[in-house]
């Protein structure tokens, strides 16, 4: 399992300590057969089959990122943000539970803001080319 953590700016700190987001309780995990993401009290869990993609984005506004976890009107995507630099978007075959806890809204999309963005991409993306290579 490779645990990613969050790479918190200051202002994005002060913001989100009010909403339970702290460098204790904002990571991201990928396991052998999951891919989990912790924010606060937010929580992706999916396996990692249902990645499609991944890439990376930003930079971002801190007013349209900034505190608890982010639900883009126009998509449905997921934003979990600690600084508005760069961020890893993850995109999903099926639509995941995230920011609701009766999982009414679901999401096809996630971006974190973990410090290291290309290597949870491209160990992602590594995953999905070994998923998709014929077996022998």
């Amino acid at each position: 399992m490779t645990r990613f953590t969050f790479a918190f700016a200051p202002a994005y700190r002060r913001l989100a300590r009010g909403f339970l987001v702290t460098p204790d309780t904002a990571w991201v995990e990928v396991g052998d057969e999951a891919f989990e993401a912790h924010f606060g009290p937010w929580r992706v869990r999916t396996p990692l089959t249902n990645i499609a993609d991944a890439s990376i984005t930003g930079p971002y506004a801190l007013w349209k990122t900034a505190g608890p976890a982010r639900l883009a009107i126009t998509d449905r995507g997921l934003t979990f943000a600690t600084n508005g630099d760069r961020g890893t978007l993850i995109l999903f075959e099926t639509p995941v539970r995230g920011l609701d806890p009766l999982g009414i809204v679901r999401h096809p999309e996630l971006t974190v803001t973990v410090a290291d963005v290309d290597g949870l991409a491209d160990l992602l993306r590594a995953r999905l080319t070994t998923r998709k290579q014929p077996s022998r």
